[in-house]
């Protein structure tokens, strides 16, 4: 009597899936899946919030914010400046406004033929990129290289 050799292969085939069925279910390889799903988990490093700790406000209102934040551009003269801020953010309803804090920079103007640097330095601001202006609010200070100075509590450039 000849074995027939597809028996053999199907009842092989049969024995492997059921020792692999035996390692999963005997415990084994459910400790493997779940350390190597626990794995993949705390390499990310997830932070465990509860949803109601979460102040969706703060998240949506500071949605974009910068630290050691600097801005450069030109005014409509050509004239260039630079502002410097500790920390700069948008608000989602406010594209246009960048606010920021702790603020220090230089611009460049023209008066009677010479050009002036003003170096000035502001507890917070307002960049709006739309109206082309600076809002500077809190402990102004402006040191012109002509030897002026400005202290007040706020101040508007207009770029």
């Amino acid at each position: 009597m000849q074995t027939d050799k597809r028996n053999f292969i199907i009842f092989s085939k049969h024995r492997r899936l059921k020792r692999l069925w035996r390692f999963f279910f005997t415990g084994w390889g459910l400790v493997m899946i779940t350390a190597l799903v626990a794995s993949t988990l705390f390499t990310k490093q997830l932070l465990w919030t509860p949803i109601s700790a979460i102040n969706m406000n703060d998240i949506v209102t500071n949605q974009f914010k910068m630290s050691n934040a600097s801005f450069i551009g030109t005014d409509k003269d050509g004239k260039p400046f630079k502002l410097h801020a500790k920390i700069g953010y948008q608000e989602y309803k406010n594209p246009d406004i960048i606010f920021m804090q702790a603020v220090n920079g230089t611009i460049n103007r023209d008066a009677n033929g010479t050009t002036i640097t003003d170096n000035i330095s502001a507890d917070t601001g307002k960049y709006n990129s739309k109206q082309k202006n600076i809002t500077l609010i809190g402990n102004v200070k402006i040191d012109s290289s002509n030897g002026d100075r400005i202290r007040t509590k706020e101040l508007v450039i207009k770029l």
